[in-house]
């Protein structure tokens, strides 16, 4: 693995109405795992709901995940909770990366939150300019990336939907979806 001195820390954003943005996220969550790397895995809507990556993301000791949103936000009641909730867990995703100590994070679904305007995309790419290591992966997900995020990021996908299985009326399955 190259040392942290020698490696550049390359920012990605995984967006766009297809399937497939977290799960490749965490596919990297793997990988970086395996090699040894330590990886952050930081969830802004998903809460309490339990997902097949984080119960395997358990498994290993180079992987701390945490879930810290209120849930399936875009059906809201409480709109001041969400944003409020989303600042809390942006102060922490910004105390936890300036540490140094992971060589990986994922900010999973935060794109959702700027696009929700609970969050600045310019906020979110002066830390990136500013404060984040050099070293450090970032890989940010959801539908909606801001344009500050797409202009400072090394790789943006885009994830198109041509056909999706909750279209033709099948619910959210074990193993795919969570």
């Amino acid at each position: 693995m190259k040392s942290k001195e020698r490696r550049n820390g390359v920012v990605l954003v995984h967006t766009g109405t297809g399937k497939g943005k977290s799960s490749s996220a965490f596919g990297m969550v793997f990988r970086a795992a395996g090699w040894g790397m330590k990886v952050l895995v930081i969830q802004f809507i998903k809460g309490q709901w339990q997902t097949g990556e984080q119960k395997a993301a358990s498994r290993f000791d180079n992987i701390e995940w945490h879930a810290l949103g209120d849930g399936f936000t875009w059906d809201t009641k409480n709109p001041a909770q969400d944003i409020q909730t989303t600042q809390d867990i942006w102060a922490f995703c910004k105390q936890k990366i300036a540490t140094g100590a992971y060589d990986l994070v994922v900010l999973d679904e935060i794109n959702y939150c700027c696009d929700y305007q609970w969050l600045s995309g310019a906020e979110i790419a002066q830390f990136i300019r500013e404060e984040k290591p050099a070293w450090v992966h970032l890989v940010m997900t959801g539908r909606g990336a801001p344009p500050e995020l797409i202009a400072i990021a090394d790789t943006v996908t885009e994830m198109q939907k041509i056909k999706h299985a909750f279209d033709g009326g099948i619910k959210a399955e074990q193993g795919v979806e969570f």
